[in-house]
């Protein structure tokens, strides 16, 4: 199966700043892949070079089979973008953005426009300039998936927008999804929201790819684990922790290889185990140093 991405040892620097580090990626057709990390971490530049838009100083980018660098023209044709701030000529009524569109994209179904930005509530008749922040990011939804597109990438599509915007915007993608099999790559701040569609996760850390895992398998190897006792225990039961923090007298560590059996061995330490939510697994993961910007 040909992934629908594929980046392999991306590097891309500027000047002496390595923004993203040896990072390597695969996203298989159908699925929905949320690349996470925090403000300063990589996952524009990632994206960026994964789709032509930068040539990375080193390592190469594939999306739909083809190299994106030397093919990008073709290929943006069969991949719609929701850019985290979108961008359209201020004084261009909806109705335009969409028949300026539709000239550039073979497969381009105006009732899909039309219907989708109706259910937005947004007049064809409105200046986008005159939409607020979440109306123009569902016009740009609309127009990416009135495309008819086999890959869509938002990149923090829910930043900035209210709780029923997010829910509105989530739930388009996913009837499409349904509908067409498309491949989603997602990122985005707003994990509960993403950690009820992403098959697959990816956490950037000051440039480097630390995790890479299916949410399922992630959230099953990760727990919280609160002990009547010191940490040097959980280093007896060949459990690793990825943060550790003072419980009252005893500690409270997020262990990133939960085994049953290994924690039977802390039995009678154990005061509490519970399963972590995909946030809460990558605060521990990215860490409260991470890079600001």
């Amino acid at each position: 199966m040909i992934p629908a991405i594929q980046a392999a040892n991306v590097t891309v620097r500027y000047g002496k700043k390595t923004a993203v580090d040896d990072v390597s990626i695969v996203v298989q057709p159908g699925s929905v892949y949320a690349l996470l990390g925090r403000n300063g971490s990589g996952k524009s530049s990632l994206v960026r070079a994964m789709l032509g838009q930068l040539r990375p100083n080193r390592g190469t980018a594939t999306v739909l089979g083809e190299d994106v660098w030397k093919k990008r023209t073709q290929l943006m044709e069969r991949v719609g973008i929701v850019p985290e701030d979108p961008d359209a000529p201020p004084d261009m009524r909806v109705r335009e953005l969409a028949w300026f569109s539709s000239r550039l994209y073979s497969r381009w179904s105006a009732s899909a426009f039309d219907a989708r930005v109706a259910r937005f509530g947004i007049p064809a008749s409105a200046r986008f300039g005159d939409l607020s922040k979440g109306q123009k990011k569902q016009v740009s939804l609309a127009l990416a998936l009135a495309a008819s597109p086999e890959l869509l990438i938002l990149d923090d599509p829910t930043l900035g927008l209210d709780v029923v915007a997010r829910k509105s915007l989530f739930e388009e993608v996913i009837a499409d999804m349904a509908d067409r099999g498309i491949t989603v790559l997602i990122t985005t701040h707003d994990l509960d929201s993403v950690e009820a569609i992403a098959d697959r996760v990816g956490i950037l850390k000051d440039g480097r790819l630390v995790l890479d895992e299916e949410v399922e398998t992630l959230k099953a190897r990760f727990r919280r684990i609160r002990l009547v006792s010191q940490p040097m225990e959980l280093a007896q039961a060949n459990l690793v922790a990825a943060s550790v923090r003072q419980w009252g007298s005893g500690t409270e560590a997020v262990v990133s290889n939960y085994n049953d059996l290994e924690l039977a061995r802390l039995r009678d330490s154990v005061a509490d185990v519970t399963p972590l939510t995909l946030e809460e697994i990558f605060i521990a993961v990215a860490g409260e140093q991470g890079a600001q910007s």
